[in-house]
């Protein structure tokens, strides 16, 4: 009889068989610190943070009420408003796409001409795993949505031949569809399997290791929940192991797949084909990892690290069922900033830096800046536009923090596939925004104006 009860209890609560080998205390220290993070009323809500809290193995079950609350009343209030000014466009990926993105162009909410698909999935994905789960109407509302942002999206392959936003948020928007148990249709799959053939997924100055795994968790997905017919399923089987086979040799000796902010992506496709395992490069990832918790001091970064973590992925979203959580997670709130000494314990030499297809000088900026020991390039910017050498920038509020969107007048566009990269001298990438990285003291800044 015991036995027989022990059985039933594992048919019920799934296994995680990919979570971090003992090092749990220092995995729910992460969630707890998440946790600070959202609770903070003066934050904007993100959905993959409530993603990461809903994944996790201990929650808060009171602040994650509160966190889905304010994700519901960000997202409902915006599309409800365009539902009702655009006279709800079911019809936008079937029948009459032309009649549909007129009235949603003179929507409040789609005033913004850009689609937003991978916010969207990701708000669809938090709802697919809340529990109880939320009416159903407002979720085909928005599923409606996600697939007119997905035809909408794929309108910039006519001309560029890729998405407007890109092939990430693609690949989420797809995901989201079908974790949602939603059928997409073939020639929205062929397109994401024509670029992962024809290795469309990089972008210049970064890693193409987040778009592949999301990719591939969107293909396994249609395979797993038999979405597609056997013909498709078997091309998404083989290109999933391509994409796995892919990040194994592509894997560094520090163990990291990409970097270490793309790892946990690329983790979860190991955790949703049930290879972790089995896979050796799985494990020196996860050990990189747990070596490197202190490279997460953001909720975005935070959010993207702690599936992986706990060994779940996005596809388990799919199979969840409500059951008795755990409500035992405490939030731990964010240290405060220590007092910064006065200014010009430190000088950063700030260097930016513009192709020269679009600015016939190539360097346009090159000034050592006095900053106080222990800024953040937020702060070495801020020092710059004092110090005489008429240096501009701006930056647009994100989810993820303060996102550098113009420096000397030259605007990051999207349309333009363009961003302003921040790197190290001489060429190193940084895995952080303005507001998170602190150089140090005669170090050499790259603000350089990519595309990607």
């Amino acid at each position: 009889m015991w036995l027989l009860l022990i059985l039933l209890q594992a048919a019920v609560l799934p296994a995680q068989l990919c979570e971090a080998p003992g090092e749990a205390a220092a995995v729910r220290a992460l969630s707890a610190r998440l946790l600070g993070l959202a609770v903070d009323p003066a934050r904007d809500p993100d959905p993959s943070v409530y993603l990461a809290l809903r994944l996790a193995g201990d929650h808060d079950l009171c602040g994650e009420e509160w966190y889905l609350a304010r994700l519901q009343d960000t997202f409902q209030r915006h599309y409800g408003r365009s539902l009702q000014a655009a006279g709800r466009p079911h019809a936008a990926p079937h029948g009459h796409p032309q009649r549909d993105a007129a009235a949603a162009e003179h929507s409040t909410s789609a005033e913004a001409e850009w689609p937003e698909t991978g916010r969207l999935a990701l708000y669809l994905l938090g709802l697919r795993a809340t529990c109880p789960p939320p009416e159903p109407g407002p979720q085909r509302s928005l599923v409606t949505w996600l697939k007119y942002y997905l035809e909408k999206d794929w309108a910039g392959s006519r001309q560029h031949g890729h998405p407007l936003t890109s092939y990430y948020q693609y690949s989420l928007g797809v995901l989201a569809l079908c974790v949602h148990g939603k059928r997409v249709r073939e020639e929205v799959i062929r397109r994401l399997l024509v670029a992962e053939q024809h290795g469309r997924f990089g972008h210049a100055g970064g890693s193409a290791t987040d778009t592949e795994a999301v990719a591939a968790l969107a293909f396994a997905c249609l395979e797993r929940e038999r979405l597609v017919g056997a013909g498709l399923a078997a091309e998404l089987r083989a290109a999933t192991r391509r994409a796995r086979r892919r990040m194994v040799e592509a894997q560094g000796p520090d163990g990291f797949f990409g970097n270490v902010y793309s790892t946990p992506w690329a983790m979860q496709v190991f955790i949703a084909t049930n290879t972790c395992r089995t896979q050796l490069a799985y494990g020196r990832a996860m050990a990189a990892l747990l070596e490197n918790l202190d490279a997460f001091t953001t909720a975005a970064t935070m959010a993207q690290a702690l599936p992986a973590l706990h060994g779940r992925s996005y596809l388990d979203i799919a199979s969840m069922r409500c059951r008795e959580e755990p409500d035992t997670l405490t939030p731990i709130s964010p240290e405060p900033m220590p007092e910064m000494p006065m200014p010009g314990n430190m000088t950063v030499r700030l260097v930016v830096e513009c192709h020269k297809l679009r600015c016939p000088q190539h360097r346009l900026y090159n000034w050592p800046v006095p900053a106080p020991a222990g800024a953040s390039l937020l702060d070495v910017l801020r020092a710059a536009t004092v110090q005489g050498h008429h240096f501009t920038f701006d930056t647009q509020d994100t989810p993820q923090g303060p996102f550098l969107s113009r420096v000397l007048g030259l605007e990051a566009q999207q349309q333009k596939r363009s961003y302003w990269q921040l790197l190290t001298a001489p060429s190193t990438s940084l895995q952080m925004g303005v507001a998170d990285y602190r150089p140090r003291d005669g170090e050499t800044l790259i603000l350089r104006l990519s595309e990607w």
